[in-house]
């Protein structure tokens, strides 16, 4: 009998296509994949809006932890955000979305703020689905600070402060980068720098998913 190690992922690529959205925190991913979603018809899933979420949820078993792992600018266990990441995945495919990219049980999905380490690429490519590109927005910690600043006005957010700003770009040039360096040794990686305008900055992101789907399209 096959050991659970050796199952195939839960989604097949071919079908169901895979992207990644990573920067730092503040680069802009979130306004990026507002866009994408409208162009292209995309599930947006966001790690750190469903950790947010579970946190919570009335009798959340992880709620507790997911708010110090957060508050702290640290990672969550992986195992806890590919689990939330495969559920969302599950629901979108059996909702039976319309739409482009959607027919014949295919789907497409921005998943955005993750793998946020090594372990979890490996792990979400090897048991949920093997990813097709990494969006990787860039620019400088000056530009993500005051974005940050500027939306904690408002945002509500218990980590828009200058204290957890500072730990989380600490932990991503720690262990997001090599996620980057990673997939960019496989030719998977798109970087756009995301300093400049929001038009711009969208119009490279653009033409970096366009370029998937017409790969995806001669290779089915």
């Amino acid at each position: 009998m096959a050991s659970i190690d050796n199952a195939p992922p839960t989604f097949d690529s071919s079908l169901i296509t895979v992207i990644y959205v990573l920067g730092g925190p503040g680069a802009g991913k979130g306004t990026q994949c507002a866009n994408l979603v409208k162009d292209f018809g995309f599930s947006h899933l966001s790690a750190g809006d469903l950790l947010r979420a579970e946190q919570n949820r009335e009798g959340s078993q992880y709620g507790d932890l997911i708010r110090t792992y957060i508050r702290e600018g640290t990672i969550v266990p992986m195992e806890i955000t590919i689990k939330l990441l495969e559920n969302a995945m599950k629901a979108e495919l059996e909702n039976g979305r319309e739409g482009e990219g959607w027919a014949n049980g295919k789907g497409r999905f921005l998943i955005d703020g993750f793998p946020r380490k090594m372990d979890q690429a490996v792990k979400f490519d090897e048991t949920v689905c093997l990813s097709s590109k990494v969006l990787f927005f860039t620019t400088t910690e000056e530009v993500m600070l005051a974005r940050l600043l500027e939306r904690g006005k408002t945002s509500g957010r218990e980590d828009d402060n200058v204290e957890s700003i500072t730990k989380r770009f600490r932990t991503y040039a720690n262990d997001t980068m090599p996620v980057i360096e990673y997939y960019a040794s496989q030719d998977k990686v798109a970087e756009i720098d995301s300093s400049a305008s929001i038009e711009q900055v969208y119009e490279a992101a653009k033409d970096a998913v366009q370029s998937i789907f017409s790969q995806k399209d001669q290779s089915a």
